[in-house]
């Protein structure tokens, strides 16, 4: 059965009989309906217009939608002592980029930092085998499509393994998570926020959103609490949510500075 893909944020739906009325998603406060109203796509259509662009992104192995759809993210490959982790998920699922992660090593699992990418999650999984999807209990009311592949976390911290935590940031969703690597693909440690804290287009600095889209900052208080969860993290990169958006070298640095200058600007 082809399955509903909202062409606004991306997210694939479980079977509905005909077309859904609306998506939860994009009528949320932190998203937004499409200009041209609610519109619907599936997998098989989506691949008729678009392919999977394979790249290096900051010495990782990137994978996106060519052109671009939806949200634009991309995800990254990360080979662990945890096993090798797809952070981040895409609407569209193919041969070819299968192909390529078995000849890496294949996939483990699935991580995926908060609802706008979940996408076509369960595809992806059933794809890779079965692999499960880890996301953070807080925000299991957005999934769409439910899955016994979906392995629920709770609490700040979960401990893949020595080197690889999922921290809950909070903040623009309440299960909003980042990936934490001790040792990184270049050493020093990586993070990987999704859109807890964003890599803005100067790649020197992170913000804080409650809706990127819509222009609504963060609560200070979110803001502080995310900083306390993690200050105990070394870190020299932080890898955006997409192409590019990521800072290379002094990324612990650029984060505490990016918490003084929000807060600055937003609380005074």
């Amino acid at each position: 059965m082809s399955l509903p893909i909202c062409e606004t944020c991306g997210t694939q739906f479980a079977p509905h009989a005909g077309v859904p009325a609306h998506c939860p998603i994009c009528e949320d406060d932190r998203q937004y309906v499409g200009w041209q109203g609610q519109r619907w796509t599936t997998h098989e259509a989506l691949a008729q217009g678009h392919t999977l662009r394979l790249e290096d992104d900051a010495g990782l192995l990137g994978i996106g939608l060519a052109p671009a759809f939806a949200i634009d993210q991309r995800v990254l490959y990360l080979q662990t002592d945890a096993g090798n982790i797809l952070w981040e998920c895409l609407a569209l699922v193919t041969d070819e980029a299968v192909a390529e992660l078995e000849a890496r090593g294949g996939v483990d699992l699935i991580a995926i930092s908060h609802p706008h990418f979940y996408a076509s999650m369960v595809e992806w999984s059933e794809a890779l085998g079965g692999v499960p999807i880890l996301i953070h209990e807080a925000d299991r009311e957005w999934v769409q499509r439910p899955s016994e592949r979906i392995r629920y976390w709770s609490g700040d911290e979960h401990k893949l393994s020595e080197d690889v935590t999922l921290i809950r940031c909070g903040g623009h969703f309440p299960g909003s998570t980042a990936l934490h690597w001790k040792r990184g693909p270049r050493g020093g440690g990586a993070l990987f926020p999704g859109d807890a804290l964003q890599v803005v287009f100067d790649r020197r600095h992170v913000t804080f959103m409650y809706s990127y889209p819509n222009y609504i900052p963060m609560k200070p208080s979110d803001v502080r609490a995310m900083r306390e969860r993690v200050a105990g993290y070394a870190f020299e990169d932080v890898y955006g949510y997409t192409w590019g958006r990521n800072i290379v070298g002094g990324g612990r640095q650029a984060v505490d500075d990016s918490f003084d200058r929000f807060l600055a600007a937003v609380a005074g």
